[in-house]
């Protein structure tokens, strides 16, 4: 449980950290530029995003954060129990399950209405991103606990 939460705890935090730079910065760049230009980019940060570092850490914390979320649970007396399944069950559902039912379908319609879906496309899917980064946060932060508990 030591192993898996230090990993939990490091990549949900890096993951909060590369939402929060797209929340931060990078959308506000991308809505500077003209619409085309701006959702030509996205998609070629989507493409490239499949095949990075970003996927297996992507599909990694959400399995450990899961994992947690179910152990937690099984041992509802030990000190912190409750942090950690809740840790768990916001990074599954505010991080995996928000851009599974948001992020990655606009993504998806942004490949072919890249013209006529873009300005709704910036403010939704970073609305949407804000969300994800916080989950991310909270995570990290109560699998920091997790460890300081143990």
């Amino acid at each position: 449980m030591t192993v898996l939460l230090w990993f939990a705890a490091l990549g949900t935090g890096l993951m909060a950290g590369v939402y929060f730079t797209f929340s931060g910065f990078v959308m506000a760049s991308l809505a500077r530029l003209p619409d085309d230009r701006a959702a030509a980019a996205v998609n070629t940060i989507n493409d490239v995003i499949l095949r990075s570092p970003f996927m297996p850490l992507f599909i990694g914390t959400t399995l450990a954060a899961a994992v947690i979320a179910i152990l937690a649970l099984s041992r509802w007396n030990e000190p912190g129990s409750a942090i950690l399944a809740g840790g768990g069950a916001i990074y599954v559902v505010g991080m995996f399950g928000v851009t599974a039912t948001f992020n990655v379908p606009l993504n998806n319609r942004l490949i072919t209405e890249a013209a006529t879906l873009w300005p709704a496309y910036l403010d939704t899917w970073t609305n949407w991103n804000h969300v994800r980064t916080f989950a991310s946060l909270l995570a990290a932060a109560a699998f920091t606990y997790g460890i300081a508990v143990r």
